[in-house]
Parts: C-alpha cells; sequence; structure tokens
C-alpha cells in the first residue's frame, strides 16, 4: 500500500482537508459543484409513472402504482399518497443491519418524502378524490435505492416528483344508482402538479467545510448537513437539518443561493426529460 493509500485509510480527514486547501474534492469537483445528474422517465412500463434518477454514481428508481381505496374519515373529499424509500444493504453495505424491517434512515427519508409534498402543496389530493366519502385514488410511491454514493436523499425526492409528474391515471366512472365501478379503455389522464419542489443537500465537513452534494466517503466525515427544497419560483418548500454542525448567516444565504441556482436546473431537466418522452409518443 503506497504512502497516500495509507494516510486516506487511517486519516481519512486529513486526506480530505489536503485537497480542500487547493479548492477541490478529491473525486475533481470543486467545493459546490455537483455530480452529474441523468433522468429516465417512464422507464417502469407496469406503473403508472415511474423515474429513475442517476446522481453521480447514487441510483435511485421510484414506481408508482395507483388504488382505489375508501377516503380517510377526517378528508372525505381527498385522496392519499403514499411514499416509502427502500434502502437494502444490497445499494452499500452501510445499509445492512439488524432486522427485516425499514431502517431507521429509510423511514426518516420516507417521512421527509411526505413532509415536502404536504409543506410545498405541489400536489392537491382534491383532485384524487373520486366520489366524496366514499372512493379516492391512492398513489403508492415506492422510491428504491439501487446503488448509494452518497446523497439519496436528493435523489429520491427528484425521482418521486419526476414520477409523479409522469402519472396518468384511468378515467373511472361511477353508476350513480348501482354504485358500479368502471374504467373505460384506453381513457387516462395526467396528474397534475401545481409546482415542482427540487432539493439541495450541503453537507458539513470539520465543523466548517461546505460543500453540496456529497458522495458516501464526503458522507462519512460529515458534522452535518443541511437540504433546502425550493419550487420554481424559489420559494423554500421545506428545509431539513437533523443536527449537528451550524451554520452562520452568511453561511446560510450562500446556501440558498447555490439551491436557487442548482433547483432551476433540476427542475429544467425535469421539464426537458418530460418533453423529450412525450415528443417521441
Amino acid at each position: 500500500m503506497s504512502v497516500v493509500e495509507e494516510v486516506k485509510t487511517a486519516q481519512p480527514l486529513q486526506y480530505y482537508l489536503q485537497f480542500v486547501k487547493k479548492d477541490v474534492r478529491p473525486d475533481g469537483r470543486e467545493l459546490g459543484e455537483t455530480r452529474p445528474t441523468l433522468l429516465n422517465i417512464g422507464s417502469i412500463g407496469t406503473s403508472e409513472g415511474s423515474c429513475l434518477v442517476k446522481l453521480g454514481e447514487t441510483c435511485v428508481a421510484c414506481g408508482i402504482k395507483a388504488e382505489l381505496a375508501e377516503p380517510a374519515r377526517d378528508t372525505p373529499n381527498h385522496g392519499y399518497i403514499v411514499p416509502n424509500v427502500e434502502l437494502s444493504p444490497l445499494c452499500s453495505a452501510r445499509h445492512r443491519g439488524p432486522g427485516q424491517g425499514p431502517s431507521v434512515e429509510a423511514q426518516v427519508l420516507s417521512q421527509f418524502m411526505v413532509d415536502v409534498i404536504n409543506s410545498s402543496q405541489c400536489l392537491d389530493t382534491q383532485t384524487l378524490s373520486i366520489t366524496p366519502g366514499k372512493l379516492c385514488w391512492v398513489l403508492y410511491c415506492d422510491i428504491v435505492c439501487l446503488n448509494d454514493d452518497g446523497n439519496v436523499i436528493d435523489a429520491s425526492l427528484i425521482s418521486l416528483i419526476a414520477a409523479l409528474k409522469n402519472v396518468m391515471l384511468p378515467v373511472v366512472t361511477v353508476d350513480s344508482e348501482t354504485g358500479t365501478v368502471s374504467m373505460p379503455d384506453q381513457q387516462k389522464q395526467p396528474l397534475h402538479l401545481t409546482s415542482t419542489p427540487v432539493p439541495v443537500t450541503f453537507t458539513i465537513i470539520d465543523d466548517s467545510i461546505l460543500i453540496v452534494d456529497p458522495c458516501s466517503k464526503e458522507e462519512e466525515l460529515s458534522t452535518g448537513s443541511l437540504t433546502i427544497v425550493l419550487d420554481e419560483q424559489g420559494k423554500i418548500s421545506a428545509i431539513h437539518k437533523p443536527g449537528g454542525s451550524t451554520l452562520g448567516e452568511s453561511k446560510m444565504e450562500d446556501c440558498l443561493k447555490r439551491a436557487q441556482s442548482r433547483g432551476k436546473e433540476v427542475q429544467q431537466l425535469i421539464d426537458k426529460t418530460i418533453h423529450s418522452m412525450l415528443s417521441k409518443k
């Protein structure tokens, strides 16, 4: 093993800081540079909507299945959405743990997806209602991490939002006399999203170094993280700061500016990919 490899293994933070002194990261990126982002929307033919996201080597797929159900009693005029994030040991050894249920990290991510949908109000769940108090659509959103090389939170939310924009729901008719439910063949309608919330995640290293879109090695060195979710207007939809190092006002402003720029880039990528897909049909 070379001296460089020994330092990288035995003193990973010191190894990393040697690069930061030159305003670069070990993978060649600048501190504020994200990895290449690729989208494949509508790739899962058995779902109502889907999207595969590659963020560097991190890969996440979202497939959405729609089912008819009875609405919740407290929201009889609404349908509902159920995101579920899966982080298996197959995507990364660090997700290997005791028990067969979802990990704490997967549960936190799933709840974050719900929080963003609710806080951004990007989906009016009233549009999922068919017969108030009796019948509605439920959207089961399975978000599966295929490879975790860091920043799964951004890849997961991007895949969810892009998949929702790809959803086509069957037209449902209900006989007013008999209550019989029918779905005319081939008649479908798109799901309408009022906005496109996009996440941008920052990681803090050594309590002072701020980087965007961390890879897994950088997450291991992290002393804190921050995720900002913005819509097309630059309005904050959600902020996720799970403890760790604090950020001063100037660094928070810097994060917001970078998030606005990155947010527009991803929103344009989603719209461009959907437009390209539709033009081929």
